[in-house]
């Protein structure tokens, strides 16, 4: 960016916490800020944010596993609910079909600790980890992707209603933020990148052994 002579573009915004229950205890710490994962469907992180656009707020949910750091399942509504993240975790799951003991993190929101979630994740054999109340860095991961989102591509924007809104949230997670945009984490790959060459490097180490 130096060399291009690139400046980043960034605007506060307001910025509201969410609807959390800080006494409920439904899932312990399980993740713990252990953000280095050595295995695909290992540890997924999820949460909600919000969208403003001529008609009101556009819901996203998105579901984001921490090997790759890809987005591997995600939703919209225009009401805030526990529908939107099943919708989002479901889609994950159908993409990636994780084994049992799964462990998906989020934090106590209202949507994560309702029955309706709960219930899906007992379903699947998936484990429930949550973050401590009132601590955000405990699911920095995902925060990190909302913040990226929003001021990489949605700030910039006026968009008249939901439904244009999350078509552009769309382009932005298939077509820039899996395949194109690039992470240190990964030692400078995109998500979608990262996973192949790991994959060949897996195939590779089992093929030396048979």
């Amino acid at each position: 960016m130096k060399r291009a002579q690139l400046t980043p573009r960034w605007r506060r915004r307001f910025v509201t916490t969410p609807n959390s229950h800080p006494n409920v205890r439904v899932g312990d710490n399980l993740l713990d800020r252990q953000f280095s994962v050595q295995h695909p469907n290992q540890t997924w992180v999820t949460d909600i944010t919000h969208v403003v656009t001529g008609r009101g707020w556009l819901y996203l949910a998105a579901v984001l596993d921490l090997y790759s750091r890809k987005v591997v399942g995600w939703a919209t509504a225009t009401t805030l609910s526990s529908s939107v993240v099943i919708q989002a975790l479901d889609r994950a799951m159908a993409q990636r079909h994780p084994p049992r003991g799964l462990i998906v993190h989020s934090d106590r929101g209202s949507q994560f600790t309702g029955g309706a979630y709960q219930h899906y994740l007992h379903r699947y054999g998936i484990r429930c980890s949550m973050s401590r109340a009132g601590n955000c860095w405990d699911n920095a991961v995902m925060e990190r992707f909302f913040l990226s989102l929003k001021r990489e591509w949605l700030w910039p924007q006026r968009y008249a209603n939901q439904s244009e809104a999350a078509k552009d949230i769309a382009r932005y997670i298939h077509l820039f933020y899996n395949p194109v945009r690039i992470h240190s984490t990964l030692g400078y790959l995109a998500p979608d990148a990262y996973e192949q060459v790991e994959a060949q490097k897996t195939r590779f180490k089992l093929s030396t052994k048979t």
